[in-house]
Order: structure tokens, then C-alpha cells, then sequence
């Protein structure tokens, strides 16, 4: 029978980490006699980041001693007593091959159920001085589990634990962690564990992004595979100058072949001598870009002066900011240059005569700043249920008061692009008028927003050369940041890289796991180590993991 040999607790706390602070409550220690269990947690525990532990799904992770017996004899060394981990009971028994989604078990005055396997986080390989081991914990098999409390009550070392109840079509711990985090699952076996009641919430959407082709955990979709890879040279049709600051730029290629179709919000990349930036098209189908010359741009002021017959370095069309299909309403709500993925959508709607209700909702500095007026007005006069709404900041402001006094519709899919404060603003209005906060859909392109969880140092750097000498290495360029530098001769990954030079990036498990850091890879090659349990997917690396074998564009 198993036995509950230990109960573990810490609170969360600062701890010191290659020169940052993470906020964590990895840090576990036993108790001595019994303690309450409740819904959310065991008495005098908690969590630091409650976005990926804790909660009523995860109020008590569960760890095996065959398991520490397992990894003190792979990495040779001794790992630490009960709770090293991060576990809140170290038992005998109960292992992950055995232990079902959906069983429950009495433990002392408690009953509990198995809801999900331990998340993948970076966490524990700190807490241990391993930093491979979330990645291990996978490939081996051995994650752990998390138990939702049933009924509470108090625990205590030396309790018999007790199933009282098998899941459902017996999905183990160990083989649903393997669905969600390695190559090629089973399908039906993915359906057999969405089966589950017991199964958390969050593992069962990542299911269903599985099943529909979306990836995993993974938050930046894999894509499709890019009509090519690298930069390619493309001709200069024409030039067109929108506003006295706006000028479109036509491609073609060099060969006048059909380009291969874009949809409507994806963006190009662009490289000249003095950098690489990107741009959303603003007529996917003319293969038409805008480009608006900012006052210290080192790339928009080279791209206005291109003349027609010039070539251009362009990478394959990319982006996730696309219109979505249905019979809901559209908004489309933009600032200023932040009109050409938006207006790219206006020319797909009215390309396929969308019988919708379009609302067109724009703002700029005043009449003369409005690029694309009359192209907008004959797009809009072709689709039957379309009105405009244009705002002049020199006159009215489009603010939150102005979007709710408007009367939109709640059911619709809104798509918004603007400066990050205006986009962050309108989401918050949208949200507040009804609209469900996931068909509000945002472009940015300059870096993406980070997610680095735990990391408590809120004030960063715009992005910058690594501190240091320079390296000697490949040159690394991250697109949408703007720099471009050489890769150190430290060995470091491409994240810390990054990182070094305070580009905003997004990770979880920094060992090839979990696909939180994937990211587009526009040109170049790249080495893995350690080599990642899943590839990314087409076009995409994952950073955490990744160094590179030349130069490399990054989208970041």
C-alpha cells in the first residue's frame, strides 16, 4: 500500500538567478505532526506564480521517492531530503505509470483527485541546480502529478493512502504527459483523456488545440510552412506616396511569377544595408506594403527612396493577426499607420462581397493624415452592411467613452492595431461593453509582449548590444527589435542572448519542452542543446534551447 511519508510547505520568496529575481515557493520543507488541507492549499503553503501553479487544480503536487532514487542515480549526486522538488507530499509509491487522471484517493482525513501532471517549468532545475531536468522529467516520464482536494481534512507523514475510485478509462499520469509534450500522439487516446471530468481545465484546452492542428501549450501558433525560407530578392513594381509621411511599395518577383497568396494581417520582413524591420501589407493581394517614414528610422527613409526595378531582400509572409471566418460582426479599429493590416482585411471583405456587419473605426492626427480615404470609402461602398467611423484627434478623440457610447455589437470579432497604448486602451473599452476578451484581437510589431514567469524585475532597457566585448560569432538580428549583434563565444542560447540585451522574450521551461519561447526563424540555421523533445514548428525555432550555425533573423 502507498504511504505518505512526507508534508512539505514553503512560502513564496525572492531568490537570486543569473543576475535576475524570480518570486517562487519551489523552496519546500516538511512539517512535523498533521496539517489541514484545504481547497486551495496545504496550511502555510504557496505559490509564487499562480498562473502556472496552485489553485483549486493544483492545490497539492504529488512526488515519488523512486523518482528522487531515479534521478540522485543520473546525475550521480545526492538531491536534497522531502520537498526537494517542490512537492507538498513525498510519497512511497503511487508512481506516474500507475497513477490515473480521475482516481482519488483517502489520505488520512482527506480525499483527494489525480487533475493534471506537474506543469513544465524552469523552476524546479533551478531549485535543484539542474537545468535540464523539466525537459528530464518529460522524457523520462516521471513529472508528478497535481491532486484537486475533495474533501478537506488533515494529513500527516505516515498515512496509508488508499484509491477509492479509478478514472476513467485508466489515462496515467505519465502517458497523458507524454500526449500533450511529445512527437506525435495518439489522437484517440487525447480524446480519451478530454473524457476525463477530472481533467484541469488547462490541460484540456491544450488538448483541443492539438486535436485542431494548433500546437500544444505552446501560445504562438507553429504556422504553416513559408513558401520560402530566408530572404528572397524581390522587385520594386511601384511606389506610391499615400501622405506626405506614407508611401506603398508594390513587389513583384524578379522572375514576374505569381506570388504565392498572403492573407489579410500577415506582415512582411524587410532587410536593407541598415537593418531589418518588418511591415503588415496593406493589400495582400497586390502584394502592397506601407511604409511610413519615421524621424530617426535607419530602414523606413532607404525603403521610401527605392525606386522602381529595385530589389529587395524580403522574407516569406508570416503572422497569426488574420481574419477569422463566420457570420458575426467585424471591427476594425485602427491608429493611425496601424490601418494596414486592418485595411487588408477591408480589401478581403470586400473581395468576397462579406454580407457581415463591418464597422470601420479609425483615427489620425486629421484629414490630411488619413492614408487610404477614397480607397477605404469605394472598399466600404461595395459591402452592404459597412459603416465608417473616422475621428480626427485634432477634433474628437477616440477614446473609451467614445467606443462605448457608439452601441457596438457584443457578439463581434474586433481586430485592432495601433500604437500599444491606443490597442491596450480599446481592448480594455471592448471588454468592458461586452465583447468576450479572446475575439479581441491585437497587432504589435514592435517586440512582443514578455512572459517570464516568476521574473520580479518589472523595469527593462529598450533593446541593446550585450554588455561586454563583443563577440565574434555569427551576427544574430532580432527583427522586431531592431538590433542586430554578434553571438558571444560563451555558449550561451539564443534566449540568453536575448535576454543580455533585454529583448522582451517568452519562456517557461528554457529546456525544449514546453514551446512557450518558439519563435519565428527568418533566416539562418540553427544547432539545439538540448535537443528539444518536439520540434517547432515550420519556420520556427525554439530559442531556449537553440544557438545558431551562421546568421540568423530572428522575429523577436
Amino acid at each position: 500500500m502507498a504511504t505518505l511519508l512526507s508534508v512539505n510547505v514553503g512560502m513564496p520568496k525572492d531568490v537570486a538567478w543569473q543576475g535576475r529575481t524570480v518570486h517562487t515557493g519551489v523552496w519546500k520543507a516538511p512539517v512535523s505532526g498533521r496539517r489541514m488541507v484545504r481547497r486551495l492549499n496545504v496550511d502555510g503553503d504557496g505559490q509564487g506564480d499562480l498562473d502556472g501553479h496552485g489553485g483549486e487544480q493544483r492545490a497539492v503536487l504529488v512526488y515519488q521517492t523512486d523518482s528522487y532514487a531515479h534521478w540522485s542515480r543520473f546525475f550521480a549526486k545526492d538531491l536534497g531530503g522531502h520537498g526537494a522538488f517542490g512537492e507538498n507530499f513525498t510519497v512511497d509509491g503511487l508512481s506516474d505509470d500507475e497513477v490515473h487522471i480521475g482516481d482519488r484517493y483517502r489520505i488520512g482525513e482527506a480525499e483527494f483527485e489525480v487533475s493534471q501532471p506537474r506543469v513544465t517549468c524552469f523552476r524546479v532545475g533551478m531549485r535543484l541546480g539542474e537545468p535540464r531536468l523539466p525537459a528530464l522529467l518529460v522524457g523520462h516520464h516521471r513529472p508528478g502529478f497535481y491532486l484537486r482536494v475533495i474533501t478537506e481534512g488533515t494529513v500527516g507523514a505516515g498515512d496509508e493512502i488508499v484509491r477509492t475510485r479509478v478514472g476513467p478509462h485508466e489515462v496515467s499520469v505519465a502517458e497523458v504527459d507524454a500526449l500533450l509534450y511529445l512527437p506525435d500522439p495518439d489522437h484517440d487516446r487525447i480524446r480519451a483523456a478530454l473524457d476525463i471530468p477530472a481533467l484541469s481545465p488547462g490541460w484540456q484546452a491544450s488538448f483541443r488545440e492539438v486535436l485542431a492542428g494548433g500546437g500544444g501549450l505552446a501560445p504562438i501558433p507553429v504556422g504553416h510552412e513559408p513558401p520560402w525560407t530566408g530572404f528572397r530578392q524581390l522587385r520594386v513594381a511601384r511606389m506610391v506616396a499615400e501622405t506626405d509621411s506614407i508611401t506603398s511599395i508594390y513587389l513583384a518577383a524578379d522572375d514576374d511569377r505569381p506570388l504565392p497568396p498572403a492573407e489579410a494581417g500577415q506582415y512582411l520582413t524587410v532587410k536593407v544595408a541598415a537593418g531589418v524591420r518588418s511591415y503588415s501589407f496593406s493589400d495582400p493581394a497586390a502584394w502592397r506594403i506601407s511604409v511610413k517614414r519615421e524621424e530617426h528610422g535607419a530602414v523606413s527613409g532607404p525603403l521610401q527612396r527605392l525606386r522602381p526595378g529595385a530589389l529587395l531582400d524580403v522574407a516569406a509572409a508570416r503572422g497569426e493577426f488574420t481574419l477569422a471566418g463566420g457570420t458575426d460582426p467585424v471591427l476594425l479599429i485602427s491608429a493611425g499607420i496601424g490601418v494596414t493590416p486592418v485595411l487588408a482585411m477591408l480589401h478581403r471583405l470586400a473581395a468576397d462581397g462579406d454580407t457581415r456587419q463591418i464597422w470601420w473605426i479609425h483615427t489620425t492626427h486629421d484629414q490630411r493624415q488619413y492614408a487610404f480615404g477614397p480607397e477605404i470609402q469605394g472598399l466600404l461602398a461595395k459591402l452592404p452592411n459597412a459603416q465608417e467611423h473616422v475621428y480626427y484627434s485634432t477634433q474628437t478623440r477616440l477614446t473609451a467613452g467614445v467606443l462605448e457610447s457608439m452601441g457596438l455589437p457584443t457578439d463581434a470579432d474586433a481586430y485592432v492595431c495601433g500604437p500599444e497604448s491606443f490597442m491596450d486602451d480599446v481592448r480594455a473599452a471592448l471588454v468592458d461593453v461586452g465583447l468576450k476578451p479572446d475575439r479581441v484581437k491585437t497587432e504589435f510589431f514592435a517586440a512582443r509582449a514578455a512572459i517570464n514567469p516568476g521574473i520580479t524585475d518589472a523595469n527593462r532597457r529598450s533593446p541593446h548590444p550585450p554588455p561586454g566585448e563583443p563577440g565574434t560569432g555569427p551576427a544574430v538580428t532580432f527583427a522586431r527589435s531592431g538590433l542586430t549583434v554578434p553571438m558571444p563565444d560563451d555558449g550561451r542560447s539564443l534566449l540568453e542572448l536575448a535576454e543580455a540585451c533585454d529583448v522582451p522574450t517568452r519562456w517557461s521551461c528554457r529546456t525544449g519542452v514546453c514551446h512557450t519561447c518558439e519563435t519565428g526563424l527568418l533566416s539562418g540555421a540553427v544547432t539545439f542543446d538540448p535537443e528539444p523533445l518536439e520540434p517547432a514548428g515550420p519556420g520556427n525555432t525554439l530559442i531556449c534551447c537553440s544557438r545558431p550555425r551562421g546568421e540568423v533573423v530572428l522575429d523577436l
